[in-house]
Parts: C-alpha cells; structure tokens; sequence
C-alpha cells in the first residue's frame, strides 16, 4: 500500500477522507497512484491549509474542482491534492467513513462512486466499473438512488456502467 502522511496529526479536527484511487482499497486492489486526495468540507478549507503550512507543506496549486494541491517540503512524500466540497451528503460521508486495510478514514462506496461518475474522467469510469464488480443488486438499487437524488442527468451512465462492470466482470450477486 502507498504510505499515508499522518494527516489526522496535521489537520486536527478537521473531518477528511481518502478519495480517488487510494480509496480504492477499501473495496478493490489499489491501483498506482502519484499522490494523495483527500475530501474535506468547503467551509475548512483555510484552516487546513494553515495546518498544512504548520506542518512544513506548501501549497503548490489549486484545483480546477475546489481545492488545493500541497507539497511537503520533503520532497519524498506524494503531493496532497485537498478536494473540497459543500455537497448535502458530505455530513454523512465524513461522520461516518470507511476505513481502509490501514485504518485510513476513507469514503463510503456509494459517494465514492458517484464522485466518480460525476467527473467522467476515463479512468473515473473505469473505476466506477471495478467498484461496481461483485456487488448485489440490493447495492445497486442503494448506488442508484444515491446518483438519482444528487446527479439524476447520469442515471443513464450509471445503467451503463452497470451492464459494463457485468460484461467485462460477470453478473452481480442476486441476493
């Protein structure tokens, strides 16, 4: 797994998760990744990018998305892209995460997949079709809800993604 800096010792009480690939291995095999996203709130994004500076980080970019990019003034530690968002389920994402094989706060399958149907990136898509690999139709009907409440323009993709996921993985489980 790809090491994580201790980020609950330098964001504090600022609520955060793993998103992007190395959420990925709360659910599936990790895949290579360059650098660290993590998911706060909208409203903490200067206190943690004062945190990040009192660490010894500086912020190198901001995101086209909402965010910010940071660097630690080591260089052998993977870049901090600091996504942030005001979404109505973000409460719940950040109260209640996941967690990763390492413990790692990471987001809940379902948001996690529709951020990643939401940016419609290429390997976002394709990632979408991994975490949908395996999972029940129960799952499915929950995903699905989720995509109708908060992007109902991509209910089609997510069909899509589905009959994807289940040609190139085989079916979903029935129960």
């Amino acid at each position: 797994m790809q090491p994580v800096p201790d980020l609950g010792y330098i964001l504090g009480n600022i609520r955060w998760v793993l998103v992007e690939g190395l959420a990925l291995r709360a659910y599936i095999p990790e895949r290579m990744t360059l650098d660290v996203d993590i998911l706060i709130y909208e409203r903490d994004s200067l206190q943690a990018r004062d945190a990040f500076v009192a660490a010894g980080y500086r912020v190198t970019s901001e995101l086209s998305i909402g965010g910010f990019s940071v660097q630690a003034e080591e260089v052998a530690e993977p870049p901090i892209d600091v996504l942030t968002r005001s979404d109505r389920w973000l409460g719940s994402a950040l109260t209640n995460p996941e967690r990763d094989p390492a413990g790692l706060p990471v987001l809940g399958r379902n948001y996690l997949l529709l951020m990643k149907l939401q940016a419609g990136r290429t390997q976002d898509l394709a990632d979408v079709r991994r975490l949908l690999a395996g999972t029940s139709a129960a799952e499915r009907a929950q995903m699905l809800t989720l995509v109708e409440e908060e992007s109902p323009e991509l209910v089609e993709d997510f069909a899509a993604l589905c009959t994807l996921a289940d040609l190139e993985f085989g079916p979903a489980d029935e129960d």
